[in-house]
């Protein structure tokens, strides 16, 4: 019989690259071994699960990111993850074979890890079981977010994933079940993370689960399950501000300054410094180097290393310029990649987004920039062999207008920037520099700033705006000291909410779930390598993805595909 993930106990300690256990694979502990020894096999089934969890990071990082509005990719890519920005989804991506196969793995081993310890046996076991617990809810969430509808979407009929936790006895005459619903599903994470919110204590670092990650992601579970801001179900919200409210009071956390969040990214998860991140799935150098092309080498070419193809959209750049330039904190993450001349000075130019039109029909949105002098006073932009005059708009953030092929535009007066197939390339750095190293990167899995902003959404949900905005700038006001939000209501609750969670959140694989979990629409009116002028609503049937053929075809039982 041909191995399955789902059903299978990995071989933890190969995977393990990132601790000082040096001790036998689970599958050589015999019985004898695991009782006279139990914390050491805890602990290898327990290092192999954090080691699959940087496996599955990878997709799961594309899986929410890459189908948002925050990104522009340059041109096409035969790579998988090609599919989620052009939402052309297929059901032979490895990507998502990577993802199921990790998840599975790690639900399966947590699984076993549970029938060898009693609860009780001692407070450094219980705080491991905890652990498991915590890993296995994970796992099940992630996946539905993933292959499941949002929750607001008739929960008990639509399908979650399988639930199998553990190595069913009869293996030759193995039958597991089909897909639970996503009710179901839901009710298998809660479960599981208040389990391990019950069973562990303390807190060591950033890189290890805790209690506060629990009660952390739990807030973010009961906030997929509050639904809409115009329908939400005031009950999980309420559960979900419950949660918030535990991990923000704790005292454990604090946001960190201004200056230290806009180097965010260079801080490991247990920095002596790092007091925002609750959990984070930790790398370490030698993990970039065996481990394949890491998530920020999509984002940026950094000292010679990365691809560099993936960049903010004009959308994304858009929202941070509201308030004008160089006044977002979170502009810090973005390095724009400029053009020079031969005296290796940058070249002053203008840059806008136009809209193509083809036999008479808005067809796409595309980048124009040209080389701009100044004649006579006036600021003038050559674009495609022709001058321009340009037009003041806002001269202090060099915001100037252009009339273009008879229809107006306002761009920015800045410096001609690199271009890949016609896209300036607006570097984020938000997944690179870790420690130094160009693309050494801890994914993020719970940070204090997005514990405000649940908190936040929670109280706008129950109505009580003014604590709502009070949690919002919080957030805002640390990356905008002199932009806080005066008011807050039904009117604009929705819209400063969920901007603010774009803004904060970029590039941190959240962004493509959150769209769709509150019934917004994904719209991407600007230029990339996505066609057309895409929108995808929440109802669409690509908001959620296929299962892998091939899991289905290796599957002993039914396994219903997504529509």
């Amino acid at each position: 019989m041909k191995k399955i993930a789902i059903a299978a106990l990995a071989a933890a300690a190969t995977m393990i690259t990132s601790c000082d256990i040096d001790r036998a694979p689970y599958g050589y502990y015999t019985d004898d071994k695991i009782m006279a020894d139990k914390e050491a096999a805890v602990d290898v089934l327990l290092n192999g699960c954090y080691s699959k969890m940087k496996t599955a990071s990878e997709h799961l990082h594309y899986c929410g990111e890459f189908p948002s509005d925050n990104v522009c990719k340059d041109k096409p890519t035969t790579n998988p993850f090609g599919t989620y920005f052009t939402y052309q989804h297929t059901v032979n991506n490895s990507g998502l074979s990577t993802v199921w196969n990790s998840a599975y793995n790690i639900i399966s081993q947590t699984s076993s890890l549970m029938n060898m310890i009693q609860e009780g046996e001692s407070v450094e076991l219980d705080n491991k079981l905890g652990q498991a617990y915590y890993m296995r809810g994970m796992m099940y969430f992630y996946l539905c977010r993933v292959f499941g509808r949002p929750y607001y979407q008739e929960p008990g009929k639509n399908l979650g994933v399988p639930i199998v936790n553990g190595m069913p006895e009869d293996l030759s005459n193995l039958n597991l079940p089909d897909r639970s619903t996503v009710k179901e599903t839901y009710e298998q994470v809660l479960a599981d993370l208040k389990k391990a919110e019950q069973l562990m204590t303390g807190f060591k670092s950033g890189t290890y689960v805790s209690k506060y990650a629990a009660q952390a992601l739990l807030a973010k579970v009961y906030m997929y399950m509050s639904g809409t801001f115009e329908n939400p179900d005031k009950e999980f919200a309420q559960l979900s501000y419950n949660y918030a409210n535990t991990v923000i009071e704790s005292g454990q956390f604090s946001l960190l300054n201004r200056s230290s969040f806009m180097r965010y990214n260079e801080l490991a998860p247990d920095d002596p410094s790092q007091t925002e991140t609750i959990f984070a799935v930790k790398y370490i150098a030698s993990d970039v180097a065996d481990w394949g092309d890491p998530i920020g080498s999509m984002y940026a070419e950094i000292d010679g290393q990365g691809w560099g193809e993936v960049y903010a959209s004009a959308k994304y750049m858009d929202l941070l310029h509201e308030t004008g330039k160089d006044t977002d904190a979170r502009e810090a993450f973005i390095h724009p990649q400029y053009k020079t001349d031969d005296n290796d000075q940058q070249i002053p130019a203008f840059r806008f987004v136009a809209e193509l039109y083809v036999d008479g029909k808005l067809s796409s949105y595309v980048y124009r920039q040209g080389e701009t002098k100044e004649v006579g006073g006036k600021l003038v932009a050559t674009i495609e062999s022709k001058e321009y005059e340009l037009t003041p708009v806002d001269v202090a953030n060099k915001r100037y207008s252009i009339v273009y092929e008879g229809k107006a535009y306002v761009g920015d007066y800045d410096y001609y920037m690199l271009e890949s197939q016609g896209n300036p390339k607006f570097f984020s750095y938000k997944c690179s520099k870790q420690d130094g190293y160009p693309h050494l990167y801890s994914p993020i899995i719970s940070r204090l700033g997005e514990i405000y902003l649940i908190r936040a959404e929670a109280s706008a949900k129950l109505g009580n705006y003014p604590k709502a905005l009070s949690d919002l700038n919080v957030v805002r006001e640390r990356s905008l000291p002199d932009a806080a939000y005066t008011s807050l209501d039904a009117t604009n609750a929705q819209e400063r909410i969920m901007k603010e969670r774009q803004l904060e959140l970029a590039y941190e694989a959240d962004r493509g779930f959150d769209v769709y979990r509150v019934g917004e629409t994904m719209v991407r009116r600007y230029p990339g390598f996505h066609d057309g002028i895409p929108e995808y609503p929440a109802t669409s049937p690509f908001a959620i993805q296929y299962i892998p053929q091939s899991e289905i075809n290796a599957y002993p039982g039914t396994l219903t595909q997504n529509p």
